[in-house]
């Protein structure tokens, strides 16, 4: 006789390198709600930046990962935020590149503290369903 109880399978989560809460690959739809920009911007900027380049799916959908989306927002703030053109902007980010790869690297704590919120909701959520 097989104990059902010994059989089941934990429903803690496995350690990972990322944060909890938190995706692997993001759509173009979420990463627009991310970015505040539309999908059809993000799709532009993918023809206009070597830098932008989603991963595709097997269906042809565009998988973003934080690289990608970092990379968004940063071609956001060079051209919304510091007025540079397209072309400006992709010869910024080439000479950040070139000069200093850490700079690449821009605060991302909106984004962390958009999925904790998310996993906080989804546990008062939790709650509310036991009382």
């Amino acid at each position: 006789m097989i104990d059902h109880a010994e059989n089941k399978i934990s429903s803690r989560p496995k350690p990972s390198g990322r944060l909890p809460g938190t995706k692997v690959y993001y759509n173009i739809r979420e990463v627009g709600e991310m970015t505040s920009l539309k999908p059809y911007v993000l799709r532009f900027w993918e023809t206009e930046f070597p830098q932008l380049r989603p991963r595709l799916s097997r269906g042809g959908r565009r998988q973003y990962q934080l690289d990608d989306i970092k990379m968004a927002l940063m071609i956001k703030k060079l051209l919304y935020e510091d007025g540079f053109t397209i072309a400006g902007a992709r010869g910024r980010l080439a000479e950040i590149r070139e000069q200093d790869p850490d700079q690449m690297e821009i605060p991302f704590n909106q984004f962390r503290e958009r999925s904790q919120l998310g996993l906080i909701i989804d546990e008062l959520k939790g709650l509310i369903k036991l009382l």
